[in-house]
């Protein structure tokens, strides 16, 4: 018989994910056994796409008190959209918006920056590579192009402002980058794709959104009130729906 070769061995996990593991077994998935298991049997069907940041202090999951089956999320260093690129190379990101887009139909994509980003200060700084490979310095190469771009006069002249606005310049980037996906931007033109930005504040816990008027802080309580009055207007409309 032909020797076996043997396979890579991965280190146990660590004890604090086994125990973690633990508490979820016994507390929210036995809590939510039934949609882990419908989930499981009908498949996942979720209503926004989020790109976010690696950063392990801005889980959309946890900004965004989402449930099992809720959000698509795609996490990668500063929350980077690159543009269309179909030239056979590897293309995580637009993979992932591929399927998210063309496979799960959500109809929103949020990407979300955050206070503090590394990789956002890392291009701001230019700081030293890392490796002699450099994939940090390579991925943000775009982000550096904006800070070059940044008017260093005024109130942006200081640090903490100056790189809170490269973090969000670089959302409004990626925004004009997911519009030069022919997919994406047909159905954000058909209104059944919607784009959003979005900024989170770490120290505070406040979100920043991107509209009309530029950025401005989401209000916990307006949001609430506003989806609020969406379920009314939803079940005043619901009986004149069946009698049509």
């Amino acid at each position: 018989m032909p020797e076996r070769v043997p396979t890579a061995n991965g280190a146990p996990l660590p004890a604090r994910l086994i125990e973690s593991y633990r508490a979820f077994r016994s507390g929210a998935h036995a809590a939510a056994r039934d949609r882990y298991r419908r989930l499981a049997e009908d498949g996942q069907r979720p209503r926004t796409m989020v790109v976010a940041c690696s950063d392990s202090r801005s889980a959309p999951e946890a900004i965004f008190d989402a449930g099992p089956g809720e959000l698509f999320v795609l996490r990668n260093v500063a929350a980077l959209v690159p543009p269309y690129a179909p030239d056979g190379s590897l293309h995580g990101v637009s993979a992932a918006l591929e399927y998210a887009v063309l496979a799960l139909e959500v109809p929103a994509i949020v990407v979300m920056g955050h206070g503090r980003c590394g990789g956002i200060a890392a291009a701001l700084e230019d700081a030293a590579p890392l490796s002699a490979t450099d994939f940090v310095g390579t991925w943000v190469a775009g982000v550096r192009d904006l800070a070059a771009e940044l008017d260093l006069s005024g109130e942006i002249a200081e640090p903490g402002t100056r790189r809170r606005e490269l973090e969000r310049r670089s959302v409004e980037r990626s925004l004009d980058h997911l519009r030069t996906f022919p997919w994406i931007r047909r159905r954000e033109e058909a209104r059944i794709l919607t784009l959003h930005g979005a900024w989170f504040d770490i120290a505070l816990g406040e979100l920043h959104a991107l509209g009309r008027r530029g950025w401005q802080r989401v209000d916990p309580a307006t949001a609430l009130d506003e989806r609020a009055l969406s379920r009314g207007l939803r079940t005043e409309r619901s009986p004149r729906s069946r009698r049509a």
